[in-house]
């Protein structure tokens, strides 16, 4: 029995396709950019057609790579950018919109509203999240309102709603499976993640017709199987979760009280609370962690919209360096005896603040100020933000998490400096595995698991290597001062 297994990680910049061996190594590696949309301030957007195609070329060269055919993977494993909506014809496949992106403020009036009549609180109880444009409920109604005949259609039901697992999902079986997982599902304001069903109340509530809903299932299920024609032989699909469940599970962070945070386009930590539910008093989310055979674990999260995206900016935007990975030389070289503090509130600021208004800032600069100073001062953000949150995570759980070791992964933990800074500012140990592809991973698990072909979760979790831990170096006082600072910076930023 074959043990490859494909992994497609459709993310929010790239769509990337990993072959794993049955080893869990990489045998082969597809990547593919495409084009981001801004249509006005705040709005961000992606042409679902493009996505597809970078998928699909994707897949193809990580086989080509892995020199083997499709006959040769078990089963294909997906995660996939969170949040992010695409509507589409159930006839033909067609969006009949751009997919509006995880990032895109553009309901934040409407969620306003929503609070004002005072829906927050029952928002919260049902779906652990907040009334935010973050998440997926409240762009779906505004497509339904703002594309000519989608709601008329939507009742009819000749549209499908989907996060952008449903759509890959629906493309790759020619249509025969519209469904999602359960971790997907929690991020759509639409599903009650303690019933573990699509809410009545709630879509009534967003106006969202429950027939254009995908059916909900476990991360490992029977997704149905990529059609022959695509690749040379039909592939089941075996396995979905959303991008940070997925990297929850590739960090083999599997009991209550482990934690991981993710450094990609944002940033995104998970704190595993078991199957307790734990309600956030510190304006985290309460989410699904995973779901296996019927069985849900919970997590805290706390959400940050931008962390590698402000090294995209530094080099894309204010072109300082070429490639991203010069950012971290470059912070090294800056003058330590300059406080300078990036608040990167490029579309609002996530977890705990959570104001949409909120936009980004320098604080500090001065004549001396230069391109080193603003690369340090936008990695340390992130470490400030990862702060922010697991400071909100002990006040909200009591389940260990004040000695909790930080697993991190995505492509900013490259950077010995950044994780050195991550480690100081935390005040906690942070690991760091060998193999940094855990979102790829844990969705590759859940597939070879289901397939049979891969590990248990005790085989698996037992197999995690550690490639670095960071230990603080950092003395109370520099550390007190320095998160000072950016809390003063955080203050001045904020709208609300």
């Amino acid at each position: 029995m074959q043990k490859f297994i494909l992994a497609i990680d459709q993310g929010t910049t790239s769509s990337r396709a990993i072959v794993f061996d049955g080893a869990r190594k990489i045998a082969g590696v597809g990547q593919k950019e495409f084009i981001q949309h801004f249509p006005q301030d705040g709005w961000v957007e992606h042409d679902p057609e493009e996505i597809w195609d970078s998928v699909v070329w994707s897949v193809k060269t990580a086989l080509e790579q892995a020199k083997l055919s499709a006959s040769d993977i078990a089963a294909i494993g997906i995660t996939n950018q969170r949040e992010t909506v695409v509507i589409w014809d159930r006839e033909t496949g067609k969006p009949i919109h751009n997919a509006i992106v995880w990032q895109d403020r553009r309901t934040s009036a409407y969620c306003a509203e929503l609070k004002q009549a005072g829906h927050e609180g029952t928002v919260t109880e049902r779906t652990g999240l907040l009334l935010d444009p973050y998440f997926s409920g409240t762009k779906v109604k505004w497509l339904l309102d703002s594309v000519d005949g989608a709601r008329a259609r939507a009742d009819k039901g000749e549209l499908a709603f989907g996060t952008v697992d449903s759509f890959l999902i629906w493309r790759l079986t020619g249509g025969k499976v519209h469904a999602t997982d359960a971790t997907n599902a929690a991020r759509t304001l639409l599903f009650n993640i303690a019933t573990n069903q699509w809410d009545d109340a709630l879509c009534t509530l967003l106006d969202v017709p429950k027939a254009i809903l995908p059916e909900v299932k476990d991360c490992a299920d029977d997704f149905g199987a990529a059609d022959a024609e695509l690749f040379g032989a039909a592939i089941p699909i075996l396995g979905v979760a959303g991008d940070q469940h997925a990297a929850t599970i590739g960090q083999a962070c599997f009991e209550p009280g482990m934690l991981k945070s993710t450094y990609g386009t944002g940033c995104f930590a998970l704190l595993n609370t078991g199957a307790d539910m734990v309600p956030s008093k510190n304006r985290l989310l309460t989410t699904i962690a995973y779901r296996l055979e019927g069985k849900t674990t919970y997590a805290l999260e706390g959400s940050i919209f931008i962390a590698g995206a402000a090294v995209q900016w530094i080099r894309d935007g204010l072109k300082l360096v070429k490639q991203a990975s010069e950012t971290g030389p470059l912070a090294r070289t800056a003058d330590p005896s300059q406080n300078v503090y990036m608040v990167p509130a490029f579309v609002g600021l996530g977890a705990p603040w959570w104001d949409a208004e909120a936009r980004g800032a320098i604080f500090g600069i001065t004549r001396n100020t230069g391109p080193a100073e603003i690369a340090k001062a936008a990695l340390e953000a992130v470490s400030y933000q990862t702060r922010d949150l697991l400071d909100a995570m002990r006040k909200d759980w009591q389940g260990g998490a004040e000695d909790t070791v930080l697993r991190v992964d995505g492509g900013m933990v490259a950077s010995d400096w950044t994780m050195q800074f991550l480690a100081d500012i935390l005040d906690a140990p942070v690991d760091r595995p060998t193999i940094l592809e855990t979102t790829a991973l844990g969705a590759a698990w859940l597939a070879g698991m289901k397939a049979g072909v891969w590990p248990d979760m005790a085989e698996f979790a037992a197999a995690w290597e550690c490639d670095q831990r960071f230990e603080p170096t950092m003395d109370a006082d520099t550390r007190a001062r320095k998160i000072a600072g950016w809390d003063d910076a955080v203050r001045r930023t904020l709208t609300s």
